[in-house]
């Protein structure tokens, strides 16, 4: 498959005009505040079980935003680089990142613009990014074609399914005010099935997947419930 679909210019704006307050735990990046800990534990854990990936490893952090997830990777070790296509995000990234001696680098721009400088990673995350895509299947080309041999591919998303209409869109749009109204395309959600074949068409394995389910007491925790959120691991075997 032909690598692309990484950039929708107004999910861009969308997300530009919330960086200021992107690092706000209360704020409209609450859930994925709240979300974070029990992602990053996910993928620390899976790339432990992955032969030949250590602790310095770098790590490209694909819709980085303002650096949540890339901040939390690199306190956990790991020489992360952070790329997203909303300028005002990285601004913030970088703003909140000065000074914290973090092994962490932000850059804004297309992962596009690294395949054709020839980069490859051995770790790619790219976590609430692939619903906001043109081209998902053509994104997750890109991304696998950014993977060294023996990689492995992060990708969180949300499934296409009646709760998830019900809960991400209309609850935590509309109803709890959790998130901005029009954050999410509910028609945009990604079901694992489809997650599956983009993987496969783009000659990488899915090899672990598991739901992030939120309960008001408990916060999110990792289940099997996949009906709403969920994180997969793909590896490239050649």
């Amino acid at each position: 498959m032909q690598p692309g679909g990484s950039v929708n210019a107004e999910e861009v704006k969308k997300f530009d005009a919330l960086a200021a307050r992107w690092w706000d735990a209360s704020g409209p990046m609450r859930p994925l505040h709240m979300m974070n800990p029990v992602r990053v534990k996910w993928i620390l854990d899976q790339i432990a079980k992955r032969p030949g990936k250590t602790v310095g490893d770098q790590i490209l952090d694909i819709g980085c935003g303002a650096g949540l997830l890339s901040e939390s990777l690199a306190k956990a070790g790991y020489d992360v680089l952070g790329l997203d296509a909303a300028g005002e995000a990285i601004a913030a990234a970088q703003a909140h990142a000065a000074g914290r001696n973090l092994s962490v680098t932000y850059r804004a721009g297309a992962a596009e613009d690294l395949l054709a400088e020839g980069q490859k990673f051995p770790i790619i995350t790219a976590l609430e990014i692939i619903e906001h895509v043109d081209d998902p299947a053509g994104f997750v080309a890109t991304l696998a074609a950014l993977l060294e041999p023996g990689g492995i591919l992060f990708i969180s998303t949300l499934n296409r399914t009646p709760r998830s209409w019900l809960t991400a869109k209309l609850g935590a749009e509309y109803l709890l005010r959790l998130l901005p109204t029009g954050t999410h395309d509910w028609k945009q959600f990604i079901t694992p099935a489809e997650l599956d074949d983009y993987c496969r068409r783009a000659d990488v394995r899915l090899s672990a997947i598991a739901g992030m389910t939120f309960s008001p007491l408990r916060g999110f925790r990792i289940t099997r419930d996949t009906a709403i959120n969920y994180i997969a691991a793909a590896v490239s075997d050649n």
